[in-house]
């Protein structure tokens, strides 16, 4: 090859050159043939390593694999880590317990909060002139002589459902008549030496459309490094769910619907309208998520069901249940919005669906 040589290039010679480099370019990206053979190219890249570590010696690749391995025993330590943060949200859910069975209590009027305990100091923002509060005193006492007494704090656990986006998108307007007996939600955590998991208990008041009082989904998951790949791992993951069979007064089965369709016969092309119930959209379908089989090989509509259930069953586990009133209230919503990732301590993810 001949030596390079340097020259110097005008300014009017150096634009017409980048011209005619971006014209070959667009001429290029524009022919189908080049288009596949660089999207095979870049397939190609996809989840290979940069080639920095075939180029490194023998002996540097060896001491890379002794870090590997290191880090997979981190890897270990971590999910035990992860095991006694379990151990610790089980021993606090207790000492919350007390406080969400009184809040129950409160919202289904078995209990009379005292006084004191009524007593709130708003923010110096949300405080009030006496005019004012002696208006809003007025307008309360007015409103309450035009209507019954209202017992405990009703559609308490509706109203949390409709102010939160990621619940109120599940929710249709004939599921809204059942929610309003819904009387509280717990979490319950799978006892000491048994498997990780946690339970949603939805506790119902005797109502004319299930037979149920309590309702329940469960979430198993798993807080160890999967042997084929260890590095991936990134706290507790959700495995799978399973939920619980309503029993549905006759009639009142909101999950499915009864639809008519006209059929016409093949032979002698008479036509006759024919009844079928089909799936219904609801809420209650929550408790009946798809099954995972052991292969864990899910068709692409039974992944986006179950990674959306996973999602607001962690929420619902997280955000709702310790912080309901703020929801109620309406306080806690601009809060999410502003920062919603940092709560999320577990990974929400299943090993089928990554």
């Amino acid at each position: 090859l001949p030596p390079v040589q340097y020259c110097q290039i005008s300014e009017d010679e150096g634009k017409e050159t980048s011209e005619g480099t971006r014209q070959l370019t667009v001429q290029m990206m524009q022919n189908p043939q080049i288009l596949a053979a660089l999207q095979e190219r870049l397939d190609g890249l996809v989840g290979s390593p940069s080639g920095y570590m075939e180029s490194l010696p023998k002996v540097v690749k060896r001491r890379v694999n002794a870090l590997k391995n290191l880090q997979v025993k981190c890897a270990h330590i971590e999910a035990k880590f992860y095991e006694e943060v379990h151990e610790l949200e089980r021993k606090y859910a207790a000492l919350y317990q007390p406080l969400f069975d009184k809040r129950s209590d409160i919202v289904k009027a078995a209990y009379e909060p005292t006084e004191e305990e009524c007593e709130w100091k708003a923010d110096e923002e949300e405080e009030l002139t006496e005019e004012m509060k002696e208006k809003a005193k007025v307008e309360e006492e007015k409103k309450d002589e035009e209507k019954e007494d209202p017992k405990g704090v009703p559609e308490f656990w509706l109203t949390v459902f409709k102010n939160v986006d990621l619940l109120s998108d599940m929710l249709q307007e004939h599921d809204e008549p059942i929610l309003k007996h819904l009387q509280d939600i717990k979490v319950k955590f799978s006892d000491p030496g048994q498997p990780m998991s946690f339970s949603l208990e939805f506790n119902f008041e005797p109502n004319e459309f299930f037979t149920n009082t309590l309702l329940t989904k469960t979430y198993k998951m798993r807080s160890e490094p999967d042997e084929n790949d260890p590095f991936s791992f990134d706290g507790p993951e959700i495995m799978g769910c399973t939920g619980c069979t309503i029993d549905w007064t006759k009639g009142k089965n909101i999950t499915l619907k009864t639809i008519k369709k006209k059929q016409k016969h093949k032979g002698r092309g008479t036509v006759r309208t024919v009844t079928k119930t089909v799936p219904n959209d609801s809420f209650f379908n929550f408790f009946t998520p798809p099954d995972v089989p052991e292969s864990g090989d899910l068709d692409e509509d039974s992944e986006a069901v179950l990674a959306a259930d996973f999602e607001i069953g962690h929420f619902i586990r997280e955000r709702i249940v310790p912080r309901a009133v703020l929801y109620f209230t309406g306080e806690a919503i601009e809060d999410d919005d502003d920062d919603v990732s940092t709560h999320h301590s577990l990974c929400v993810m299943s090993s089928s669906l990554s």
